[in-house]
């Protein structure tokens, strides 16, 4: 009896440590994950617009509780929503540029009208229409009777080439035609568009052409944007396990150009055996893209891709998503100071989030993701309140 007696005394300082430690933990979670997302915006109709029609800028963001670390975030919400989101049938539609070219444009039109208002989304670095995070945005457009057309890069979406030219970053020609072309199908319906990640860039910098843009556009939206794409390729080499993040995306890129038949298209004056050696993002752009593309170099070619000193230049309302713990662009590179002083960029930035994840709520296998309420808010009220452009 004694000797059990003393077993039991052994178990006491685990379970006190035990306690402690599970107190700590909810303590730190309550106190600095779960957080209001800062809202950065001037003083104005956008700022006032957005506090009083978009819940979620003023709403606690509560990150899964067991995967609020950055890194964790972003690889668990591709994980799990491969898995909860449905594959989504699209219409898909060849457009034949004005060098050749083609792209896919897959049209989710379900449940939608020919008047209803229409978002092009431009997903990320090696993504497509069935990319789990576009998935989550389509499902969350439908059920407000919004239609999406998914606009795949050149190469991507199981199309081939036709020319020995691909995508990038600072280019946006593609982007101008298929704006255009879907203006001219759709003359009467309103028209936003969506950039997610790199597809925030292409967006971004065709948004700052200024009154070329407010034309075509009513209204915006960019996630996870690397906003300074210099501080964005730092950022992701500077330790092992955003390295590894990093060295994943080349790997991608590295076997999207192994599927280009150069045989068919020509040469795209590279030296493809120094293209597929690349082992970061970065080398990628050096030996691949900023030479696709006529820079003299790859600083060049970021200089010119890079959003945060061109804000001045937007005159469309472009609301954006960032999580401030993003791998892929550190909180410290988010252009906070400019955006305040712009009538018609803002950005909400919540506490944790990762690239692209934005998990939420304990067990997150729901079809209704934060990234689509977050889209479906705000487009909901843009395309049906009204906010005029006039009013900015």
């Amino acid at each position: 009896m004694l000797l059990h007696l003393f077993e039991s005394i052994q178990y006491i300082p685990k379970l006190y440590y035990g306690a402690l430690l599970g107190i700590g933990f909810c303590v730190y979670y309550l106190c600095e994950v779960v957080k209001t997302p800062l809202l950065v915006c001037a003083n104005g109709p956008f700022r006032s617009f957005l506090e009083a029609n978009i819940p979620l800028v003023q709403n606690k963001f509560w990150p899964t509780l067991w995967c609020f670390e950055s890194r964790a975030q972003t690889i668990f919400a591709s994980i799990l929503r491969s898995r909860i989101l449905p594959h989504i049938e699209y219409r898909r539609e060849i457009l034949t540029l004005s060098d050749g070219g083609e792209v896919a444009l897959d049209w989710a039109e379900k449940d939608c009208s020919v008047t209803s208002p229409i978002v092009i989304i431009l997903p990320g670095l090696t993504g497509g229409s069935q990319a789990e995070y576009i998935k989550c945005l389509v499902s969350a457009a439908r059920k407000i009777g919004i239609r999406c057309v998914i606009f795949n890069n050149r190469g991507l979406g199981g199309m081939k080439l036709k020319t020995p030219r691909t995508y990038c970053a600072a280019n946006y020609d593609d982007l101008t035609e298929v704006i255009e072309h879907v203006r001219k199908l759709h003359p009467h319906a309103i028209l936003g568009a969506t950039g997610i990640s790199m597809g925030g860039l292409i967006l971004g910098n065709y948004l700052a052409q200024g009154l070329t843009a407010r034309t075509k556009l009513k209204a915006c939206l960019i996630i996870s944007v690397p906003w300074n794409v210099f501080a964005a390729s730092k950022n992701t080499e500077e330790n092992y396990f955003n390295l590894m993040l990093n060295k994943h995306l080349a790997s991608n890129l590295r076997r999207t150009v192994q599927k280009y038949n150069l045989s068919d298209i020509g040469s795209f004056n590279v030296d493809m055996d120094t293209v597929l050696k690349s082992q970061t993002i970065r080398e990628f752009d050096s030996h691949f893209t900023a030479k696709q593309f006529g820079y003299k170099d790859v600083e060049e070619y970021y200089s010119n891709a890079t959003i945060h000193d061109k804000l001045h230049l937007i005159e469309v309302p472009t609301l954006c998503l960032n999580a401030a713990d993003d791998p892929f662009q550190p909180l410290k590179a988010i252009p906070l100071k400019e955006i305040s002083k712009s009538k018609y960029v803002a950005v909400v930035v919540t506490s944790r989030g990762g690239h692209i994840g934005f998990l939420e709520g304990v067990w997150p296998v729901k079809e209704e993701q934060y990234l689509g309420k977050f889209f479906s808010q705000y487009f909901a009220a843009m395309f049906s309140n009204g906010l005029d452009q006039q009013e900015l």
